[in-house]
């Protein structure tokens, strides 16, 4: 099924004419009019959204929009191609709900809101988070391995075909350890101006009770389901038989694309990669394990559960 709408296909085009309309401008304001764009777009299906799903990339996403999609298609009686994607499953039946799935990473760029939170406002969300060490690991092995050149120039990571070892990556405070922090930090600030409207889901708790982990976010979002319909949305999600269906390119469709490893033979490519909790320090000498951690203990706000604090 194809799922791009006729406006979105409209401001896609609409992005492309004005970028190649200021193809001579200084890349640094041409990539910040991008962002700016980007983040238009998004603001408006923000506005639109029933509820939104909100996280850091690499926090397990993709592993929750595959359980969600399938409840709803079970739920609503949808077709089973194609994944979730804002209000294509909305289009096939009315009463499924339009979901956006953002990192809030251009928005900003639009809105010129750096520090608060005020544009969610009214909205209900869920805050899928994942302990940040794991986060920028993964992050790491996805920029090395399946993230496109221009996305590294698009967000600020280290230039593609660099030669970056993965403790300066996750030290970095552009796309490691400490941006993720004050990404955190700045939904914990945000907390109580969302009251009940905002949901937190750890990636952590999710891995050892999934079912729950769908169960609450389907309630907190208006759409409560059987027990019969979020236990196989679980099963279809769980991570042996994603790890499968990716490496046999069988997964549901995003974007007109199935969900694939960047390189077939390197398992480090894969899109479901190892999904361990406290993978990181699988990673790290001793010395770089102490300072790993010390980007987190005393900085991360303890309402997320990955201090001592």
């Amino acid at each position: 099924m194809f799922n791009t709408t006729p406006r979105e296909i409209r401001a896609l085009a609409s992005r492309h004419l004005i970028l190649g309309a200021c193809f001579f401008l200084p890349k640094p304001r041409r990539l910040a009019l991008e962002r700016r764009l980007r983040g238009r777009e998004e603001y408006r299906k923000l506005k639109e959204a029933d509820w939104v799903l909100m996280s850091w990339g690499k926090s397990g996403r993709t592993w929750f929009r595959v359980m969600l999609s399938r409840f709803y298609q079970l739920h609503f009686g949808l077709p089973t191609e194609n994944m979730l994607e804002f209000d294509n499953f909305h289009r096939m039946n009315p009463a499924a709900p339009k979901v956006l799935f953002s990192h809030n990473n251009y928005m900003r760029d639009y809105l010129g809101e750096w520090e608060r939170l005020d544009h969610f406002r009214g909205k209900r969300v869920v805050l899928l988070v994942r302990d940040p060490r794991d986060v920028a690991v993964s992050q790491y092995f996805q920029w090395k391995y399946r993230m496109l050149p221009g996305k590294k120039e698009l967000n600020f990571y280290p230039p593609h075909g660099a030669e970056v070892e993965i403790f300066e990556f996750v030290s970095n405070p552009d796309c490691g350890i400490p941006r993720i922090v004050d990404y955190f930090n700045g939904w914990a600030r945000a907390m109580p101006m969302m009251g009940d409207d905002l949901l937190l889901i750890r990636y952590e708790d999710m891995r050892a009770d999934p079912a729950t982990a769908l169960e609450r976010a389907v309630t907190h979002t208006g759409t409560p389901g059987s027990p019969d319909h979020i236990e196989a949305a679980r099963d279809y999600a769980a991570y042996e038989n994603m790890k499968k269906r990716e490496a046999k390119n069988e997964g549901m469709r995003a974007s007109g694309q199935r969900v694939k490893p960047g390189d077939e033979s390197n398992p480090d490519s894969f899109k479901v990669r190892r999904g361990k909790v406290g993978g990181y320090r699988d990673y790290f000498t001793p010395e770089e394990l102490a300072a790993v951690d010390a980007m987190v203990e005393g900085r991360l706000d303890p309402v997320f559960g990955y201090t001592a604090g």
